[in-house]
């Protein structure tokens, strides 16, 4: 087990098909995401590649991908069915965001800089883009970034494990589409903590095959596939 991930919450992984890859793990360091702010020390991000080497989100090469960018909808993780990864009681969805109809990481990178730069509590919205928090007894679920006009629930919602929340999008603090999930303690960022969170069921893929893990933690650039429940 990665170094400070001991007794994590073991949940479904919220997210369908193969070919995903968590760019942003608690396995490359914690907290995740370099700040431990708005219940993220443990977040995860992922986005969908294709079957090129290396990191291909957007069927155009690296270069172009990064220098001039591409369209939103063609990126390969946008509109992918987000799922609950268990049962619970939806306690914030919120959608009408707009989304950014075109993907350059440098530009994004520099918002996202930006962004960190000038937070304030004020800012989680805009952070966050289209989202949704669920939660479970004490331990809460979020998930941002998702596409306009694709939220599916509403607050005090009660949703079975594997129900549809709603699609990947490019909204808030997001350098191409793809999934911000992460426990945490509280559904109120200002004060969440996080929680260590493993997935009960996924593949890895090794070669030409897929390697099933249990109760894991997906590590950085490791390809993977949902496993059905």
């Amino acid at each position: 087990m990665p170094e400070g991930l001991g007794n994590p919450v073991v949940v479904d992984f919220p997210l369908r098909g193969e070919n995903w890859i968590a760019v942003t793990t608690p396995v490359a360091r914690v907290p995740s995401h370099g700040v431990d702010v708005l219940g993220q020390r443990y977040a995860y991000d992922f986005v969908k590649v294709d079957e090129r080497p290396g990191l291909h989100v957007h069927p155009g090469s690296a270069l172009v991908t990064a220098t001039v960018g591409g369209r939103t909808t063609d990126c390969y993780a946008w509109g992918a069915e987000v799922v609950a990864p268990f049962e619970g009681e939806v306690v914030a969805a919120v959608d009408g965001v707009a989304e950014r109809g075109w993907i350059n990481p440098l530009r994004e990178a520099a918002r996202g800089i930006w962004t960190g730069l000038t937070y304030r509590p004020a800012k989680i919205p805009s952070i966050l883009g289209n989202h949704v928090i669920l939660r479970r007894g004490d331990v809460h679920a979020g998930f941002a970034h998702l596409a306009p006009g694709t939220v599916t629930v509403t607050e005090g919602d009660r949703v079975d494990a594997g129900a549809v929340l709603g699609r990947v999008g490019h909204t808030g603090n997001s350098t191409s589409p793809h999934l911000h999930f992460q426990l945490m303690d509280s559904a109120d960022l200002t004060v969440a903590q996080g929680i260590a969170c493993a997935f009960r069921a996924y593949e890895v893929r090794e070669g030409d095959r897929w390697r099933l893990v249990e109760a894991g933690f997906p590590g950085p650039r490791e390809r993977l596939r949902s496993v059905a429940t």
